[in-house]
Order: structure tokens, then sequence, then C-alpha cells
């Protein structure tokens, strides 16, 4: 819903510091590798209780997942690079969830119908994604894209960080945050059947 908004904002700074990046020799492969690293870590710091770390990590993450894409495309993005970089965005996404059930006993219900709405959301944005393609319906240079809805990138950063900064709410923020990704995942099957029709 907000990735509209925020990427354009966003979109130059991206840019300025991926020409840096590959001025240094670094890869996309490389700063997706990173990240996923900086995942792993976040989920860690989860698992002990450092919440504020956890936030670090994240925040760290979703900035390294930010500058692989305009690497690519200044080296010429490959379908290899755009299938790492989603496999380690859905892995980040869910092991930290993962890792607050193990953490917190309460959220366990609330952070397995999180991980069903996540299910359920990924395989209807991709379904779009690929009929999209397919249609060549779809004007972007991004290997995967999803159709909006109520969560996007910009709202999960947000939900993550509202979460690790209040642990103590984990299973009232981790039913909420079910909720608007099973909505999104309604929303991608409505617009996957305007498309099929």
């Amino acid at each position: 819903m907000l990735d509209q908004t925020v990427r354009p904002i966003i979109a130059r700074p991206l840019d300025r510091a991926a020409q840096s990046l590959d001025r240094a020799g670094i890869t996309p492969a490389g700063i997706t590798a990173i990240g996923l690293g900086l995942g792993v870590a976040a989920c860690v710091a989860v698992l002990v209780g450092a919440w504020w770390l956890a936030m670090g990590f994240w925040l760290l993450n979703r900035l390294a997942d930010g500058l692989d894409g305009p690497l690519a495309r200044r080296r010429g993005p490959t379908d290899l690079g755009g299938l790492f970089d989603l496999v380690s965005d859905f892995t980040v996404y869910a092991a930290i969830i993962v890792a607050m059930a193990i953490r917190v006993d309460d959220a366990r219900m609330a952070a397995i119908f999180v991980l069903f709405a996540y299910y359920l959301s990924g395989t209807a944005g991709l379904a779009w994604s690929n009929l999209a393609a397919r249609r060549e319906i779809v004007g972007d240079s991004r290997a995967f894209i999803f159709p909006a809805g109520l969560a996007e990138g910009t709202e999960t950063v947000i939900a993550y960080v509202v979460m690790f900064a209040f642990p103590s709410h984990l299973e009232a923020l981790l039913w909420t945050w079910s909720a608007v990704v099973g909505v999104t995942a309604v929303q991608r099957v409505v617009y996957t059947h305007r498309l099929l029709k």
C-alpha cells in the first residue's frame, strides 16, 4: 500500500549507494548474501531476547534488500539473482516469525497464523506475477512483481520494527499482522481472478 509512495523517495539515494558498490566491485548476489546473514543475525537476537539488536539487524537486512536491486540493474539483472533475492526475503520474513514463536510461548498460535497468511499471500502473489508476465502486462524490471496490497514491503518493515520495539505485546501484534497479511492474500486472489477473466 505504501510502496508506491516510498519507492520514488528512496530510489535516488539507493541508486547512488549502488553506484558506489558497483565501483567497489561488490556483486548483487554478494549484497543479497550479506542481507541474508543479517536476517539470520536478527533471528538469533530474537532467540536470546535482544530485541533492539534484532531491530538493528532487521533494518540493515532491509537496507541490503533495497541495494541489491539497483546494483543488479546496473550490472544487468539475472533470473538467478532474482530468485536468490526472493528466496532470501521469504526466508528472513518467516524465520523471524519462527524465532518469535520460540522465544515467546504465548505468541505461538498467532505466529502460526502469520505463517499461514504468508503462505497464502505469497502463493497468490507469485501466481499473479507469473500470469502478468506471460500476458505482458507488467512494466517493471524486477524479477518478480507482486500486485499492490495492504501489506507490502514498507508495511512489513514497519510491522517488524513495532514487534521488536514492543515484545511484551507480541501476541496481539502478531494476530493483527496475520489479519493484515490475510487481507492482502484476498486482494491478490481477486487481482489474479480479474487477470484471468
